[in-house]
């Protein structure tokens, strides 16, 4: 079996690759979050290990990717060096699939793995983003306002659930470009304008629907609730309990 893994610090990577390979596992390194990424998108991995460090300016990228991640069935986890709620809590409600603090004794790293791979065979959570007239299924993709369909390609589809999933938050070009195309803004860049235009277009963002995307040069795009402050989001985890799950890791 086949594991991708960004994890930056040495010493964590050859712990973990000696202790799985002895398990049967093949672990493939990456350095950088954009090299994951095109690694990922090469497929054929049943597991991936993705390495957070303290600093919560560092997890933006990859946290946008895996609430983007649709349809995929190879299950997260978030490696930390130290135990941290807040990091737990922010990766399992974009989708992770779990957390660990490490190091791990290598018996119960084993362990660990093979009960993931055991329980990530479930069918992966249906979640559906409600929010001012607009609905958003992430599993069966499709977009509606006031249950009118809205024909999106697959990437205008992404970058909706990006904005629609973190209301009020500015997304960086970096951040877009990592998370839909798995490359960096320098590339990206040149398309993402376009993307956000044909979004807007076909959502008909403005006043009359209650929702805005907003440009700022140096931050990136936001999307806005226009005058009603009390609007809010409704994630719902159908079949996920992804709450239930942040629970449990807390305890």
């Amino acid at each position: 079996m086949n594991i991708a893994c960004f994890i930056t610090s040495d010493s964590i990577f050859r712990s973990v690759q000696a202790t799985l390979g002895r398990a049967g596992f093949h672990c493939e390194r990456a350095l950088a979050d954009t090299a994951f990424l095109r690694m990922v998108r090469r497929g054929g991995y049943d597991m991936l290990l993705v390495e957070f460090g303290n600093n919560e300016a560092d997890w933006n990228g990859i946290i946008s990717w895996i609430s983007c991640r649709i349809g995929e069935n190879s299950p997260v986890v978030i490696l930390s060096a130290s135990r941290n709620p807040e990091l737990a809590a922010t990766a399992l409600d974009a989708g992770a699939d779990d957390c660990w603090a490490m190091p791990l004794e290598p018996v119960e790293l084993t362990a660990r793995v093979n009960a993931l791979l055991r329980r990530t065979t479930r069918r992966l959570p249906h979640r559906i983003i409600e929010l001012v007239g607009f609905s958003i299924d992430r599993e069966a993709r499709t977009v509606s306002y006031m249950d009118q369909p809205i024909e999106l390609t697959p990437r205008e589809f992404t970058m909706a659930w990006l904005f629609f999933s973190t209301p009020g938050v500015y997304i960086s070009r970096e951040t877009i470009g990592g998370a839909i195309w798995g490359v960096g803004s320098e590339i990206a860049g040149r398309t993402i304008e376009q993307h956000v235009y044909k979004l807007r277009k076909k959502l008909q963002m403005g006043m009359e629907r209650g929702v805005m995307l907003r440009t700022a040069y140096n931050q990136g795009y936001r999307l806005e609730l226009c005058d009603d402050p009390a609007l809010s989001v409704s994630v719902q985890a159908l079949s996920g309990g992804m709450a239930e799950r942040r629970e449990q890791f807390a305890k």
